[in-house]
Formats: C-alpha cells, structure tokens, sequence
C-alpha cells in the first residue's frame, strides 16, 4: 500500500516538473525567441509531461491534472477524498512551479515590458501575463496577425479546449486499459501522453494556447495576480477564464473518458 503522504508529494512534485518546463518553455519562447515556432514548444511540453510521469508513477498515480482526476474519479471509482487531496497536490505544485519560473525570469519580463511598451496590470498586459496563464486568443498572434477579440469568441475558446482534453483524456484512458490488446508497454506509455499533449497544442495553441488541465492555468495565473497583473490575470481581458480553462477541460475530459468507456462497453459494468 501506498503512503499516502508520499503520494500527495509526489503529485505536487510530478505537477511542477510538469509546469516548470512546460511553462518554461513558454517563457523562454515568449519573452527570449529560444524556440522558434509553436511545434519547439509543443516537444517541449512533451518532454515535461513524460518526464513528469516518469519520475513520479512509482509513488502516485502521477494524474498532475485536476481534468483527469475528476475522470478517474468517475469512471475508475479513484477515491473521491484522495481526488480532492491531489488536485490541491496538482494547484501546489503548478503554483510553487510559477513562482521559480518568476524568480528565473524576472528580469527578463521587465525587460520585455519595457522594450514593448507593456505596463503591467493595464490593457494590452496579457502579452506578458500569458507566459503564465493562458488567454484568448492567443496574444502572441494577436499581435502579428492583427486579429481582434471576435476571431475566437468565449464559445470557441470553450470549444477549443474542451475538445484537446477531451482527446487527450481518451488517449489516457486507452493506453492504460487492461482490455486495449494494443496498448504499450508501461514503460512506453509516458511518451505516448506527452506527444498527445504536444498534438494537441500543435492545433489549440493557436486559438486558446492549449491550457488542456485547469492546474498548469490556475496555479501560474493566480501567481501572476499578485505579481502586478491583476484583472488581466482573473478574470483576464474578456473575463471567462474559469469557464474555457478550469471548467471546459473537465468536462471535456469526461466525455473524451466517457466515449472511450463506451466504446470498450465493459461487460456487466466492469471496469478493469
């Protein structure tokens, strides 16, 4: 049996390898050009959540996503007082990540701000603030594509998100299904997970900046709250964010595990 002390500890730390690289790499393109293009970042992202799992599965269940959490819940019968400890797990560790990545960066985001013209916490700010949380749509192509606001409206945002957690969680809960006769090796299954993620910002990122898991977004967008950002933190530029980054990836989670449920149709409701 697991210690279940242990355990907490190793998804909040599994959660901030997760988001001190993944995000990291979001500061490193954002505000330095240390990754030219979108599909750099994605590997990226894929490397953290493999190494993630990696590091941590041998003394938790290695979830680092409240979005998957709920699913297992659900549809895996995970303890219901254990999903609640890992999520706060998962919100510690993504908050801890953030603020490294602000004592690392610091400097570099003044600088950014300043060379931009971006005054922090005023209109325009989530040019820095998204190296944090995510925003809609993404500011960085916003800006070079002279988009407005109404290019990805609140529902597509919602949409957007939704859908990439919901294949993501599908692909979870396929690879780790006893009945899938194609699954991998469980050694193989980590990597697996991190190119789904790196799949999915390849086409969400774009739109939303494929946050896909409501603690990588909450936990750095409430640092960023108290670091100067403000409304353009919570609720953010068009308001919303709870709604396409916290609500839209659980549910999205749960169907994408839901159709993968139906589609093994496990006999006399057995899930394995």
């Amino acid at each position: 049996m697991r210690n279940p002390i242990r355990e907490w500890f190793g998804e909040a730390v599994g959660t901030f390898i997760l988001v001190l690289f993944g995000v990291g790499s979001v500061h490193a393109a954002v505000l330095t050009g240390a990754q030219a293009g979108l599909w750099q970042v994605a590997v990226v992202w894929a490397l953290a959540v493999a190494l993630a799992i990696y590091t941590v599965a041998g003394v938790c269940d290695a979830h680092l996503n409240p979005a998957i959490t709920v699913a297992m819940a659900v549809y895996r019968r995970f303890p219901l007082r254990k999903a609640v400890a890992y999520v706060a797990a998962q919100l510690l560790g993504a908050i801890l990540a953030a603020l490294v990545l602000y004592a690392l960066y610091g400097g570099a985001l003044q600088a950014f701000e300043a060379a931009n013209g971006i005054v922090r916490g005023a209109a325009g700010s989530e040019r820095s603030a998204m190296v944090y949380g995510e925003y809609f749509p993404n500011p960085s192509l916003t800006k070079a594509n002279g988009w407005t606001r109404s290019v990805v409206t609140l529902p597509v945002a919602a949409l957007a998100e939704g859908l990439g957690t919901a294949f993501l969680a599908f692909v979870v809960f396929s690879l780790t299904d006893e009945r899938n006769r194609a699954r991998p090796g469980s050694g193989v299954v980590p990597m697996m997970v991190g190119l789904t993620v790196a799949a999915v910002i390849s086409i969400v990122a774009p739109l939303t900046q494929a946050g896909l898991n409501p603690a990588r977004d909450f936990g750095p967008r409430l640092v960023a709250y108290f670091l100067g950002w403000r409304e353009i933190a919570i609720p953010g530029p068009q308001g919303g964010f709870f709604v396409v980054y916290v609500l839209a990836p659980i549910v999205g989670a749960l169907l994408g595990a839901g159709l993968q449920r139906l589609l093994v149709a496990p006999s006399e409701g057995q899930e394995k």
